[in-house]
């Protein structure tokens, strides 16, 4: 996928729930599920239980997060 699909896909999902498989170093893996509050040019924002968690497009087209919407 290139960089605007990506973010073109995630803006359409803009204050909707989704749950993020984060796919970190040493298999530090974590899951963030909350509601996509901003879309910026380099980065979007999710909101978890009022705690702001920032992500770049660049993770998800390198597979090193994924996105399931909700």
């Amino acid at each position: 996928m290139n960089l605007d699909t990506i973010k073109n896909e995630i803006a359409n999902h803009l204050n909707k729930q989704v749950l993020i498989k984060v796919y970190g170093m040493r298999n530090k893996n974590y899951e963030v599920r909350g509601v996509i509050s901003g879309v910026y040019p380099a980065i979007f924002t999710v909101n978890q239980d009022g705690l702001e968690k920032s992500f770049s497009y660049s993770d998800v087209a390198t597979k090193e997060i994924i996105i399931k919407y909700m």
